[in-house]
C-alpha cells in the first residue's frame, strides 16, 4: 500500500507557523511519506488534488480576534462558500496560538470543525500550542510521532 501524500496547509503572519511546518515536512520526508508546503493554499489546487490517499495537515495560526491569517483567509472564505464534500479526504490540525487572549488557538478551531462539517475524517485529534508557554517545534514532532502511528 502507497503512502499517502502528506498535504501541509499553512496560516500565519508572522511566520513562525511556516517554520513549524517545514520541519514537520522535514520529518515526514525522512520517513519516506511524499509531502508539499502550502504557504498561500490554493483552493481549486487542492480541492482537485484530493484522492483516498490524500492527507490534509492544516497548520493554523490565529490572528488578531480568532481569524485566519492572510496566507489562509481567500482559501477559508472559499470552502465556506463553496462547501465542498470533502468525504475522501483524512486530515488533522495544530492550532497555534496565545492563551493571553480569548480568541486562544480559534482559527484552529474553527478550520477542524469546517473540515468536519464538509465530511473530511478527522485522523488524530487537534493539537493545541501556546506560543507563550510551549515549545512549538518539540510539541508538534511529539504529536506527529503519534499521528504517523495512525496512518
Amino acid at each position: 500500500m502507497a503512502l499517502p501524500t502528506i498535504e501541509l496547509l499553512v496560516a500565519t503572519t508572522s511566520g513562525n507557523t511556516e517554520y513549524l511546518a517545514d520541519q514537520l515536512s522535514d520529518q515526514l520526508q525522512q520517513l519516506g511519506y511524499p509531502t508539499r508546503v502550502h504557504y498561500e493554499p490554493d483552493y481549486s489546487e487542492l480541492i482537485e488534488g484530493i484522492t483516498d490517499d490524500t492527507v490534509w495537515i492544516g497548520c493554523i495560526a490565529s490572528h488578531g480576534a480568532g481569524d485566519y491569517a492572510d496566507s489562509m483567509l481567500d482559501f477559508a472564505e472559499h470552502l465556506h462558500a463553496k462547501q465542498p464534500a470533502l468525504a475522501p479526504l483524512g486530515y488533522a490540525v495544530i492550532a497555534i496560538g496565545d492563551s493571553c487572549y480569548d480568541t486562544y488557538c480559534q482559527a484552529g478551531r474553527d478550520f477542524d470543525q469546517t473540515l468536519s462539517k464538509l465530511g473530511a475524517k478527522q485522523l488524530f485529534e487537534r493539537l493545541e500550542i501556546d506560543m507563550s508557554q510551549d515549545d512549538p517545534e518539540e510539541k508538534a514532532s511529539t504529536w506527529l510521532g503519534s499521528f504517523i502511528q495512525r496512518l
